[in-house]
């Protein structure tokens, strides 16, 4: 008689940077499909607006700003002062996605850095970021695209993070590697 086999070894979770990652590819996949599809065959640019309800349009906006337009970048050394910001951005982000413990963290600073890189290469290729999902018929004026609605989403996740577990916020960590100036100096 023959003893059963070991039950075969289950492939390890994937850890949460991985993730985050994965998250960070299908947020600029999407991203930059969707403006490709507005761009190259819609025709947006020559259409203007594609009424789709009364609510929702398609409306081809060019932005030289960051949120919102704020920040306009007319002059080419602002543009790519701005390419720039968002690279150090996305490239902080990710370095505090590698050490992110909890997966409401990872998952804040994937839909950042993801959205973060998609108007970034807008901005390298056309010189401002393509806005095209208009919901001013639900009095929201602004247009705008996946990235923003990735970057919106995930400053949002954050904050509520930081506001729940505040003891766990890259500062919090920082400081809790040094004495509390309660303790003695060792002797």
């Amino acid at each position: 008689m023959t003893s059963p086999s070991p039950a075969p070894k289950l492939p390890a979770a994937a850890p949460a940077p991985l993730w985050g990652v994965l998250l960070i590819v299908v947020v600029l996949g999407l991203d930059q499909a969707t403006k490709y599809w507005v761009l190259n065959h819609l025709n947006l640019l020559t259409v203007g607006k594609i009424e789709i309800s009364s609510i929702f349009d398609l409306t081809m906006v060019w932005n030289y700003g960051v949120s919102f337009g704020a920040l306009k970048a007319h002059a080419d050394w602002q543009r790519w002062g701005l390419v720039a910001m968002s690279g150090i951005i996305a490239t902080v982000f990710a370095v505090w996605l590698f050490r992110a413990q909890r997966r409401q963290t990872f998952i804040a600073l994937a839909l950042v850095i993801g959205g973060a890189i998609g108007n970034l290469i807008d901005r390298v290729r056309f010189g401002a970021v393509a806005d095209f999902l208009d919901f001013s018929g639900f009095f929201f004026p602004w247009v705008f695209n996946v990235a923003d609605a990735a970057i919106t989403i995930g400053a949002i996740l954050l904050a509520i993070d930081m506001l729940i577990n505040p003891e766990d916020t890259p500062q919090s960590k920082q400081n809790s590697g040094s004495k509390s100036e309660s303790e003695p100096p060792a002797a």
